[in-house]
């Protein structure tokens, strides 16, 4: 009767160790996002200083430029577009959206704010200096993130793809999809155009994709995990969205929807 059962017992032990390697293969691609080959370097940051930031500010888009912080705010009935000083996270000036549009990423160009809206199809221009809507413009698909590289404006709708605009006639000039290895990655939000590269907030992740503008491809991640730890918050803090650059003194700030704080920080490693 042993004998007999012997072969059973071994086909089970077989199974058993098969599913255990299954678990732990799965396991350790977890914290990879929308790819399997563990091929893209994942990058730590430390935290160089801690500013404040208006807790029910719902942080849609995040630049700097000349001495400044610019900044969307979301949400339907609250939406805004803001000048934001640093060190005290006070808004200097502040103009309200009407209450049927979602506010979503902005860019400067020309002296010119490019505001994206949520659902709405529907952009708007301003002058930066006094925020005096100069004009609206339309695009078919969501409006998420938006930067410039200095030649084209850069959409994202929460998809993989990113959309080229020139920023005079606003005509669609190519798109590009991001990729991790082999897998498309969804979910791009919040831009930022640094140093040749293109710094995106990926959507209820803590990490930020860095992509190559010509290809999609993403070169490396940057991992904020608990991030926000280092700071007293409220329970109804949301995502973490917003990535601001001074290039002038190499300072990269983040913040997040409803998040207390901005928090400049660099880079443990370089770009690979």
């Amino acid at each position: 009767m042993l004998l007999k059962d012997r072969p059973l017992t071994c086909l089970l032990l077989i199974v058993i160790i098969f599913l255990s390697l299954s678990v732990q293969s799965c396991s350790s691609n977890s914290t990879n996002i929308n790819d399997n080959d563990n091929t893209t370097p994942i990058l730590s940051c430390e935290i160089v200083n801690i500013f404040p930031h208006d807790p029910e500010a719902f942080t849609q888009g995040l630049i700097w430029d000349d001495g400044y912080l610019y900044e969307s705010t979301g949400l339907y009935g609250s939406s805004s577009l803001r000048q934001v000083e640093l060190k005290t996270g006070k808004a200097i000036k502040n103009i309200p959206l009407a209450d049927n549009y979602f506010a979503e990423g902005i860019t400067i160009f020309d002296d010119k704010i490019f505001l994206l809206t949520w659902r709405e199809e529907m952009g708007f221009i301003y002058t930066r200096d006094t925020f005096q809507l100069l004009d609206t413009f339309s695009y078919p698909y969501e409006g998420w993130g938006i930067t410039t590289d200095g030649d084209f404006l850069i959409i994202s709708d929460g998809t993989p793809v990113l959309h080229f605009l020139d920023p005079k006639t606003l005509d669609e000039i190519k798109q590009v999809k991001v990729h991790d290895g082999l897998f498309l990655v969804n979910w791009i939000n919040e831009l930022e155009y640094i140093e040749g590269y293109i710094y995106a907030n990926i959507w209820q992740s803590d990490r930020i994709a860095v992509i190559e503008p010509g290809t999609g491809k993403i070169v490396f991640w940057l991992d904020l995990y608990g991030i926000l730890d280092n700071v007293q918050h409220h329970e109804n803090v949301d995502v973490l969205n917003g990535i601001a650059y001074d290039a002038e003194n190499n300072r990269l700030f983040v913040t997040g929807k409803l998040w207390p704080a901005i928090f400049e920080i660099k880079m443990i490693e370089t770009i690979p």
